[in-house]
């Protein structure tokens, strides 16, 4: 009886544990957003630059760590290299955003993140899901529609030119679900230091190139300011602890946890938006909001199952890797240790 009322305290302290550091990714994800729309509203287009930052913050130190351990890379170098640039265009397209939308608008389309992944671990890594997460999915997307609808005049969205804003952001979730499989894949098989280090790493170096043929000449009509280099370095700090934090939320709970947990990042942005831009938030964001919660809900009603993950062996993948079910009893173990 004490054995398992021990069980039974430990289960909740670690769902707790999982929960309070999911809202801590989700709020960082906030002041992500938050930095990189007040970079927008005070006129610099700089999106690869804005990330640049970040990933040289994660070279440096994470980059130092693995420098001292003078170990060989668990996983080749070219899987790192498509990693960190898939990541690259994510961040950038989704940075790109603000130019064009709200706040509100671009952390809401993020959950497109989550119907990426479905497809693209379904159609190319064997994943099988249920009807439930299906309708599940089904009825994100429903919630999603009304902030385009809501942008597109309807409901009076904010921006300059929403829709394409609301574009950038559909097209910068997928690359982040490519990248989100990636990760999670590395991180759940092998070192959390060496995944972070080597998408820094890669993700400075795609940055640089991409900057030099993009945004040399926007970098040279840039007026620098206090504001200007504070909001890029909260971002950078921000995007630092973002980096840092994720792959233990998708180690411990899988990514079905990570993206229930980051949905809550939208109501960060509202309140962002209600008080320290002074703008009004239309019906339908709310709307949209209740729905996409339901919808997760929805989604995360599955059994849970034991995960396929795949091994990488000379850049080899296995057929299948069951990346969105619930966490492994491997993870539940770690968790636990």
């Amino acid at each position: 009886m004490n054995n398992i009322r021990w069980r039974n305290n430990e289960t909740i302290v670690r769902t707790l544990y999982l929960l309070f550091l999911g809202q801590v990714v989700s709020f960082i994800l906030a002041l992500m957003s938050f930095s990189s729309s007040l970079v927008a509203s005070l006129g610099v287009d700089t999106p690869l630059t804005l990330s640049f930052f970040s990933y040289l913050a994660l070279t440096l130190v994470y980059g130092s760590i693995l420098l001292y351990r003078r170990q060989k890379l668990l996983v080749p170098w070219y899987w790192y290299l498509l990693l960190g640039f898939v990541d690259v265009q994510g961040n950038f397209l989704v940075n790109k955003a603000f130019q064009y939308s709200s706040i509100t608008s671009v952390t809401i389309l993020d959950c497109w993140t989550i119907a990426w992944a479905i497809l693209l671990t379904w159609l190319f890594l064997g994943t099988r899901y249920s009807v439930w997460q299906f309708f599940g999915a089904a009825v994100c997307v429903v919630g999603l529609v009304l902030v385009l609808l809501s942008d597109a005049g309807v409901g009076g969205g904010a921006g300059s030119k929403p829709l394409l804003g609301d574009t950038l952001v559909i097209a910068g979730t997928l690359f982040f679900a490519m990248s989100n499989v990636g990760e999670e894949f590395c991180v759940k098989k092998k070192d959390r230091v060496e995944v972070v280090s080597m998408i820094g790493l890669f993700g400075m170096l795609v940055s640089v190139c991409e900057i030099a043929i993009v945004e040399r000449q926007t970098l040279e009509t840039v007026k620098w300011s206090a504001q200007i280099v504070i909001a890029f370095t909260c971002y950078a700090l921000a995007s630092f602890m973002f980096y840092t934090t994720v792959p233990f939320v998708l180690e411990m709970g899988g990514a079905t946890l990570f993206n229930l947990s980051v949905l809550t990042s939208d109501m960060w942005a509202v309140l962002i938006r209600i008080f320290f831009y002074r703008q009004q938030v239309d019906w339908l964001y709310y709307l949209s909001f209740a729905i996409v919660v339901i919808g997760l809900i929805i989604y995360s009603r599955t059994e849970n199952h034991r995960t396929s993950v795949p091994t990488l062996e000379d850049g080899n993948l296995s057929p299948k890797y069951q990346v969105l079910n619930e966490e492994t009893e491997n993870s539940r173990n770690v968790a636990i240790a």
